[in-house]
């Protein structure tokens, strides 16, 4: 490979991972053809970017990117595979759920939300995080909360309030 080749490489890496707000690096290499196909058939259709790249022109274009990404460098060792995903959690949900049938993809390091995953023992903690739609409908959730315990308090206070009314009205002066 030229060296232009590779700085069109680099340059394209550069432009795909500032697209995106999170990537993993993952390991996909004792993959076979249809299971390779099957997983970029299923991060296509979860709107992740699954991109195999040289270790050290990935480095290249990390340290052209604006942003603290050393923490990384110590996963690019053997092949690797780029997730990128404008979600948070969506790739390692997508590699948990691949991995019930394959013991690949395995990941090596995370970027999500401007914090650093080293390791695969850290895929849990990926799942479980929440994206940004899933913390609005949260925040949805906690803010009707105490409107609708207002407006239920003041329904059933309603009835008892014209009950007492009426009762009193009714009585004998």
């Amino acid at each position: 490979m030229t060296r232009e080749e590779k700085s069109k490489v680099v340059d394209g890496l550069v432009e795909k991972i500032q697209g995106a707000t999170h990537f993993y690096l993952t390991d996909i290499s004792a993959l076979d053809a249809e299971k390779t196909g099957s997983l970029r058939r299923k991060c296509f259709e979860n709107d992740i970017t699954l991109i195999v790249a040289k270790n050290t022109l990935l480095k290249l274009a990390l340290d052209r990117i604006q942003g603290d990404y050393d923490e990384l460098y110590s996963a690019l060792k053997g092949n690797t595979a780029i997730m990128l995903s404008n979600t948070g959690n969506l790739p390692a949900k997508l590699i948990k759920d691949f991995r019930k049938t394959s013991d690949r993809p395995v990941l090596k390091a995370a970027y999500v939300m401007e914090s650093v995953y080293i390791g695969d023992n850290q895929i849990d903690a990926l799942v479980n995080i929440k994206s940004r739609e899933e913390l609005i409908g949260d925040i949805v959730l906690l803010l009707q909360s105490p409107a609708k315990n207002v407006i239920s308090a003041l329904k059933s206070s309603g009835g008892k309030i014209a009950g007492i009314v009426k009762t009193l009205s009714e009585r004998e002066n």
